[in-house]
């Protein structure tokens, strides 16, 4: 015999599903947030790399550091 009966059950299968549904968006929105943030940082540390790589080398100890 079942610990619930078959027709009370569908109900907590069903919460069961609708929270873990739940938390499966909660996590998708938080990594996309993440992914986003990452994302526009790599973006920024890129365009300072080519604007570093632009400027000419005005202390003669950068361009030993570079080669």
């Amino acid at each position: 015999m079942p610990a619930l009966p078959l027709d009370e059950a569908g109900k907590y299968v069903a919460g069961a599903y609708v929270a873990f549904l739940a938390l499966l968006l909660i996590y998708l929105a938080i990594m996309a947030a993440r992914l986003q943030r990452i994302s526009s940082e790599l973006g920024e540390l890129a365009e300072l790399a080519e604007e570093r790589d632009r400027e000419p080398a005005e202390d003669p100890a950068r361009e030993e550091v570079r080669a």
